[in-house]
């Protein structure tokens, strides 16, 4: 009885490490570097800190539950660190039960080096994009998800790109938006950024015709970032009559991700999924 255990632990232990399979987004190393020294740290798997090699991990549906649909999820940290757990791990294993192959983005703290994150992001998308085949992927179908500065990523990933690295669609959950001078921009930006990068990292000034369809959470009592962040976002999409839908909640503050808290913000994922299903990406 306890060799059938350990072999099935063995097995589950297995399945699991492949689900987590490590993708190094630059094989020869980055174009560019962002100037950090310190040693990357990590805070019981859930906060990383001195990111400097970009990678995301894959957690890829068997081809016989898959949807087709694939996310690319950004998690957040001000552009200081990484939230790896509650806004990574957490949501891919959530999306995986819909049938949704999801990749986990380590990208590089930018250290005022603007286009690190977005450079990351990016090559991402095209790496998941090509390797859609064996991945079970429909290349038509590859979105990506970010929160707080994650989303501030996610929601730069979809208004500046080509089309080998365009996003199918868009998920913020309390993004940034934005550049208002906060830490967050400080991080990306520097601390006295010119007005031209102000305007191109403003993601509401960067929407156009192209931008693709959008889902927006946040919570109306956030008190990091306001939740006027999404409303300009979602005014502007729906200016440039792009889809796009937007849910907010009175309680919930800032950083919620995947963690209860008793309130009803707790089931934003429900939105989430009927949205997924309405837009014709899952079942």
């Amino acid at each position: 009885m306890k060799k059938t255990i350990l072999i099935l632990v063995g097995i589950i232990f297995i399945g699991t490490m492949q689900a987590q399979e490590e993708i190094k987004l630059y094989k020869n190393g980055p174009s560019e570097n962002s100037g950090i020294t310190e040693k990357e740290a990590n805070y019981d798997n859930s906060w990383i800190t001195h990111v400097t090699e970009a990678r995301m991990y894959a957690y890829i549906v068997p081809k016989e539950k898959a949807s087709g649909a694939a996310v690319l999820i950004c998690p957040g940290g001000g552009y200081g660190g990484l939230a790896v757990a509650h806004e990574g791990s957490q949501v891919a294993e959530w999306l995986n039960t819909l049938g949704v192959s999801a990749f986990v983005l380590y990208y590089r703290m930018p250290n005022h080096h603007s286009e690190i994150p977005l450079t990351d992001a990016q090559t991402a998308i095209q790496i998941i994009r090509e390797g859609a085949g064996k991945w079970n992927i429909d290349k038509h179908k590859i979105g990506i998800a970010g929160f707080s500065a994650g989303g501030h990523l996610a929601s730069t990933a979809g208004t500046h790109f080509d089309e080998i690295n365009r996003p199918d669609f868009i998920i913020l959950v309390y993004p940034v938006i934005s550049m208002t001078g906060d830490g967050t921009c400080q991080n990306l930006l520097g601390e006295t950024p010119s007005k031209e990068l102000l305007i191109r990292f403003s993601n509401q000034l960067q929407v156009t015709d192209k931008t693709p369809p959008t889902f927006i959470i946040a919570a109306l009592d956030d008190d990091v970032v306001s939740v006027e962040h999404s409303f300009m976002f979602y005014e502007t999409l729906q200016d440039k009559k792009i889809p796009s839908e937007i849910h907010t909640y009175e309680k919930g503050g800032h950083g919620f991700g995947m963690r209860k808290q008793g309130l009803e913000i707790d089931n934003w994922t429900d939105k989430l999924r009927i949205w997924l299903k309405t837009s014709g990406l899952i079942q």
